[in-house]
């Protein structure tokens, strides 16, 4: 498995906004969805973390907004893992817009790995970091896969 996930989709009407293209809080939404479907692909879907009893949470994100997404567009949501700590991992993300190559905008999510039970951090187990390939800021040609 390449350690750059894409996560192909296309822009609904009820994505779009007032201004007539997909608002912010969509590109939040399909940052979530990407990071879920790569875990997933990787072995790690939800109910893996679930029987774990530890998974991961969101404490922040970062999306840096350079071009908007419209109805029926297609856009291409790319994902990796670009750093990981003791308890903690960044993931970033690139949107493109496939027909013309833009990039849409790019993101990042800082997540860290708790306890279900009790909500506190917890180191990552080595089962859970050896899925990911981690690919740095900027991950070289060899570790992103044709679209």
């Amino acid at each position: 498995m390449p350690a750059v996930f894409h996560y192909p989709l296309t822009v609904t009407p009820a994505e779009i906004d007032q201004l007539g293209h997909a608002n912010n809080l969509v590109y939040l939404e399909w940052m979530i969805r990407a990071a879920l479907a790569h875990s997933a692909a990787q072995g790690w879907p939800a109910e893996r973390y679930e029987s774990l009893g530890a998974g991961w949470i969101v404490r922040s994100h970062e999306i840096k907004y350079l071009r908007p997404a419209f109805v029926h567009e297609e856009v291409l949501v790319r994902t990796w893992v670009a750093d990981t700590r003791r308890a903690s991992s960044l993931r970033r993300y690139r949107m493109l817009r496939p027909r013309d190559g833009a990039v849409l905008a790019t993101a990042a999510t800082e997540w860290a790995f708790v306890n279900f039970a009790n909500g506190g951090v917890v180191r990552i187990p080595p089962e859970v970091a050896e899925a990911y390939i981690v690919a740095g800021d900027e991950p070289s040609d060899e570790l992103i896969a044709p679209a």
